[in-house]
């Protein structure tokens, strides 16, 4: 990536993941666990690498093993570290997962007292990036409390909803103290973003309804240009001022559903860069979500393009 200007800068959350190598069980009879690079905006900035494009993550992490470890990961990758800053009081996040069930897993969040994500200064952002990059992704757990938050609404002023702006709706309850505060925190970045992604849950924090049709129409008044919002089996509902149209799933054998959403991300990520229709992103990002789902892990299971092109 030296000398090559970067394509995409997310922003946010990182961690290690640390997966049950057996799976279908609680975690109190799981008897070993498998290292992985997490995280929602790092996993999006390695499933965008994956497909050929220069990203690089904008987070924290503790002056640690693992922070060490998120470093070299992310450049294995070949995502770029040149923005992960280290907070020196704070440790790297870990978070265990429990494959029971494996669509739906459990998270155990060690992130206390904050995570060093949620830590981001003025100080740590690269502001002529945040400006220029062409595609700028932002989480709504970057906002759950400060000093991210007011960081990351910065970047977004700086910004001035460029094309492209994405927000990653990102709802994770145990990072809030209630849903309005998530509503009106989460709903004051739709304001300042191009396009937006959620499930059901999500957008129904967002926008107050859980409706996918209505969601996208509320989004699309705040003047988000490109709504994206998943409806699981029920496929993908892509929205803009010129209509909408849904996208089946991918039916696959689920192995673990952690991922699938960083997965569609990175596919989303590229199909805006190569400015593809909304309908031909849906149906890239789809398939990338579905083959993370059918693999254990969340950054390593991260497709490529031409494995997407074959299940399509």
């Amino acid at each position: 990536m030296a000398g090559e200007a970067l394509e995409a800068l997310t922003v946010g959350r990182v961690g290690v993941d640390l997966y049950p190598e057996q799976s279908g069980v609680p975690l109190a009879e799981v008897r070993s666990f498998a290292k992985s690079l997490g995280g929602t905006a790092t996993n999006v900035a390695v499933a965008a690498a994956r497909l050929g494009r220069r990203s690089a993550v904008l987070t924290k992490v503790g002056p640690d093993g693992f922070g060490d470890y998120v470093r070299q990961a992310l450049a294995g990758f070949g995502v770029s570290p040149a923005h992960v800053s280290t907070a020196a009081d704070l440790q790297t996040p870990v978070v265990f997962c429990a494959l029971d069930p494996p669509a739906d897993p459990p998270l155990l969040f060690y992130r206390s007292p904050i995570a060093p994500d949620l830590t981001l200064t003025d100080a740590d952002v690269p502001w002529d990036v945040v400006a220029a990059v062409p595609l700028l992704w932002v989480t709504g757990t970057g906002v759950c409390t400060e000093p991210a938050r007011g960081t990351q609404r910065r970047m977004l002023a700086h910004r001035s909803r460029r094309a492209h702006t994405v927000l990653d709706l990102d709802y994770r309850p145990m990072f809030w103290p209630d849903k309005a505060t998530a509503r009106a925190e989460i709903g004051w970045m739709l304001d300042h973003v191009t396009v937006a992604v959620g499930n059901r849950a999500e957008v129904e924090v967002a926008v107050g309804t859980a409706d996918p049709d209505e969601a996208a129409r509320r989004m699309l008044a705040r003047g988000v240009s490109l709504a994206v919002i998943k409806k699981g089996a029920d496929g993908v509902l892509v929205a803009t001022p010129e209509g909408s149209w849904t996208v089946p799933p991918r039916p696959v054998e689920v192995v673990c559903g952690l991922g699938a959403g960083d997965g569609f991300g990175g596919a989303l990520i590229h199909g805006l860069l190569s400015g593809w229709d909304p309908v031909r992103i849906a149906r890239h990002a789809n398939a990338a979500g579905a083959l993370v789902a059918s693999r254990l892990a969340c950054a390593d299971a991260m497709p490529t393009a031409e494995e997407i092109e074959e299940l399509l």
